[in-house]
């Protein structure tokens, strides 16, 4: 018996688009190519896993379906199809294919694709225990500002991937690679109870596109079976947890006799990014001299490449001189996910890191970076 649904081309077309990279990825399953569908009378449910991350999302339809239907389609062969059609879309299942109609043009097209039982399809975990909930607009820019930061093949498992830390007194965000940290800590959301989770980044950046392709205005964390769970909206996406332990980082976030200046962000960048132009690939340190003179000079010196000295203006330094060394481009990273005009900084000598610090309605923004030692560089 024939049973068919129809659903809007576009609506399906984002959905479609945030599985790619998941049903993409090679496994040791065959069917985790295949999205699977679960049409009933008032909703279509899409789902799709790498068994590392899933994703699941429901849209609206008008169907012509008594009891509910299940197939599996192949992802990508769909994917490209269906984003060349437009308007409704009609499909129809006849337990075996499904055939696809568009609009006013679907008597003038014959298209169909073969579909697969479900039975070897993983399962979906049930029975999300919700935590709290999150602005969405909130979580995208804490996203923004941590992710690029985060390695994705450290030695170090625990580092490709984003330390959530929730407790009474607030949550917190760090990430590292080993030469830079950075921490958001806002007392906005809070658990009665401190739990911890480093979601990996592979997940993050496939979280921040389903993310953007959703109208989502609250986000909510949960678990599920062991696993992450964020749902918003018409989506709940899924991700397996990184089990190693984070580094304890907090003692590196102390300052004592640190010394506080300040610096216009896009006169800092435009140097940073001059300093990298002499880099040529390769691993050379710019000497930071702080001047009692209310100057910073950075100098580089690349002997296949060419050199740079540049004198920066500073505001509100009343050190004393100062000469320290560090790879631009992680000082570049740290000034450019400041969101203010102006960066404030705290330094202390050749060995201590430099600070950027920050502060709005998301919280504390700390964004730290490591010096390179004479004669490591």
């Amino acid at each position: 018996m024939k049973q068919s649904f129809s659903v809007d081309q576009r609506n399906l077309v984002n959905v479609l688009s945030s599985m790619q990279q998941i049903c993409g990825k090679k496994t040791a399953l065959d069917v985790t190519s295949s999205i699977l569908f679960q049409a009933n009378a008032r909703e279509l449910i899409l789902k799709t896993t790498d068994l590392e991350v899933s994703l699941q999302c429901s849209l609206p339809i008008e169907s012509k379906i008594d009891d509910q239907i299940d197939f599996l389609v192949h992802g990508k062969r769909l994917f490209d199809l269906v984003r060349e059609l437009s308007g409704s879309l009609t499909f129809t299942w006849n337990g075996k294919a499904i055939a696809i109609a568009a609009g006013m043009a679907g008597d003038r097209l014959g298209i169909s694709l073969s579909t697969s039982n479900v039975g070897d399809f993983p399962p979906f975990p049930e029975r999300i225990e919700n935590l709290m909930d999150l602005d969405a607009d909130f979580l995208s820019r804490i996203l923004d500002r941590v992710t690029a930061l985060i390695p994705q093949n450290n030695a170090n498992p625990a580092l490709n991937g984003l330390f959530i830390e929730c407790g009474e007194n607030g949550t917190s965000f760090v990430a590292t690679d080993g030469h830079s940290l950075a921490r958001i800590k806002t007392d906005q959301y809070k658990l009665a109870e401190t739990q911890t989770w480093i979601f990996p980044k592979r997940a993050l950046v496939e979280f921040k596109k389903t993310l953007e392709s959703s109208d989502a205005s609250r986000i909510f964390l949960g678990t599920c079976s062991g696993l992450l769970v964020l749902s918003g909206g018409n989506f709940n996406f899924f991700t397996r947890l990184i089990a190693d332990k984070f580094p304890h980082y907090e003692p590196i976030l102390e300052k004592k006799d640190f010394t506080t200046g300040s610096v216009k962000r896009d006169v800092l960048v435009g140097a940073l990014k001059r300093a990298g132009c002499l880099l040529a690939g390769k691993f050379v340190s710019t000497k930071f001299d702080f001047s009692e003179n209310k100057t910073l000079t950075l100098s580089l010196n690349n002997k296949e490449v060419g050199s740079l000295t540049e004198t920066l203006e500073l505001e509100n330094y009343d050190g004393k001189n100062i000469t320290t060394r560090f790879y631009s481009p992680y000082v570049l990273g740290a000034a450019q996910a400041i969101g203010s005009q102006t960066v404030t900084f705290s330094t202390k000598d050749e060995s201590a890191p430099l600070f950027f610090e920050s502060s709005n309605e998301d919280g504390e923004f700390i964004y730290l970076v490591m010096p390179v030692l004479e004669g490591k560089d």
